[in-house]
């Protein structure tokens, strides 16, 4: 899009743009997204940013009446897998509060000048001002919604002192964080966060899709919720995923609140928050293979997930095998290998006892005594042992295309296999699994050519899925 594009689209107060790019008035210096219900500014006073980062740099401040930060993320990111997109789904992660821009630029193979030169070329901004942004989005969500003493909102945000948690929100939103309290009070050790998305979205069918994969001791679907252990970067967590009114309500209760940045980055990835339905609509409806299926269902979503390592040992499972014979395969790895729960979460949620496996675990395990085919065992301890000693990335920064060569040079990882992890653990919205057996079934004798679905061939098969309820 070209600037007049973006200002027809900000008259319109077109939603679908929104997270996309954001629109700053000089004159009023305050930017926004572009379906603020505030009037349209001329075009002369009108500029246009592709991230809150950028407009931050540039002195803006946030509108207190279209929230900007409320959006969800830009669908871009899950697209791109170059090395700007790359590096911000770290940034997302909370790579940047963890290790600094350094272990950022090293992750993505860069120097960090030349990674910032990068970022601030195609965004605006360099990767400290993007993690900043990410940072005083998380504090506002909690300073508003949540009653946590400031201090601690400020560290669990990823603020490094309480001086630089007050500058940045009086500085982003015009507003200190004491001025900003709501005072609406979460239950005690949680928190309980909403989550935008883009409408239309399908979520019953998402949460039942998870619920169908369900782990025993690590995840359950009841009472339309998906609960789940996470593992994170400082500690374990559990949380919680159900409808809410034009949101998804994330309850989440964490062992160490600097990890609910990346926490909540990996609930919008497992629910896939930032797609754009419509684009993928109007990209498809017209088929006349999916076009039905696009009619039945919309706003579907191709879920990923919260721990590509994890879900790369379930596709090691899934092979050949029922959703409910992998799931027992799972629940057995889980009750052998898995860490339970510390004491204060392993109530949280009903059923969730343990973590999942950590690579490391399966790694060590005798693939002859794994109650499954040798072959199988085998081809499931040499993939963990890839992952564990990092000849297999499955990080948020990863080379899509370098990873699925890696994990097809393992014994064992067949074609659908390395697909399955590249869609689901990676987060790619472009892969086909034309060899699973729901997707042939959905197509029957039909004569399709998947490069035409590009780029939303893994929406195709989600589409493919829900038309035989073969999931």
């Amino acid at each position: 899009m070209d600037d007049d594009q973006r200002y027809r689209a900000v008259h319109s107060r077109d939603a679908r743009f929104d997270g996309v790019f954001y629109t700053a008035v000089r004159t009023t210096g305050i930017y926004c997204r572009p379906s603020c219900p505030a009037v349209t500014p001329k075009r002369e006073n009108t500029s246009f940013f592709p991230t809150a980062a950028a407009a931050q740099e540039s002195g803006y401040r946030a509108c207190k009446r279209c929230r900007p930060d409320r959006t969800p993320g830009s669908p871009e990111w899950n697209l791109r897998a170059d090395v700007v997109g790359r590096a911000m789904r770290l940034i997302q992660d909370g790579a940047v509060d963890r290790g600094g821009v350094s272990a950022l630029a090293f992750a993505v193979g860069y120097s960090e000048r030349q990674l910032n030169r990068l970022l601030t070329a195609e965004l605006g901004a360099g990767a400290l001002a993007l993690a900043r942004s990410e940072r005083a989005q998380t504090a506002r969500v909690l300073v508003e919604t949540t009653d946590m003493p400031l201090a601690d909102v400020a560290f669990a945000s990823g603020f490094a002192s309480i001086r630089q948690f007050n500058e940045t929100m009086r500085a982003v939103f015009d507003r200190t964080p004491t001025q900003m309290r709501g005072g609406g009070p979460a239950p005690e050790g949680s928190l309980t966060l909403r989550l935008p998305y883009r409408e239309p979205i399908d979520l019953d069918r998402m949460l039942g899709f998870l619920g169908d994969r369900a782990v025993p001791g690590v995840e359950e679907f009841r009472d339309g919720a998906y609960r789940r252990t996470l593992s994170l970067p400082r500690g374990p967590g559990v949380v919680e995923l159900s409808a809410g009114n034009r949101y998804v309500v994330c309850r989440l209760r964490l062992s160490d609140p600097g990890d609910l940045m990346s926490a909540v980055r990996r609930c919008r990835w497992l629910l896939d928050l930032d797609a754009d339905p419509r684009a993928v609509s109007e990209a498809l409806r017209g088929d006349p293979v999916l076009g039905p299926s696009v009619t039945a269902h919309p706003g579907i979503r191709s879920p990923g997930h919260v721990d590509a390592a994890e879900l790369a040992v379930r596709a090691v499972l899934g092979q050949q095998v029922s959703v409910r014979a992998a799931r027992t395969l799972a629940g057995r790895l889980v009750e052998r290998f898995g860490q339970p729960l510390p004491e204060g979460l392993e109530n949280s949620g009903g059923g969730l006892t343990h973590l999942f496996p950590a690579p490391a675990a399966l790694a060590a395990a005798d693939p002859t005594d794994l109650s499954m085919p040798v072959s199988r065992g085998r081809a499931l301890v040499g993939l963990c042992a890839a992952i564990a000693g990092g000849d297999v990335d499955l990080g948020p920064g990863c080379d899509r295309e370098r990873t699925e060569k890696d994990l097809l040079a393992l014994r064992g990882i067949g074609p659908w296999t390395a697909s399955y992890i590249r869609m689901r653990g990676l987060g790619d919205p472009d892969v086909f699994l034309d060899g699973d057996l729901g997707v042939r079934q959905a197509l029957r004798s039909e004569q399709i050519t998947p490069e035409q679905w590009s780029p939303w061939r893994s929406y195709a098969t989600h589409l493919l899925w829900a038309r035989t309820d073969t999931t």
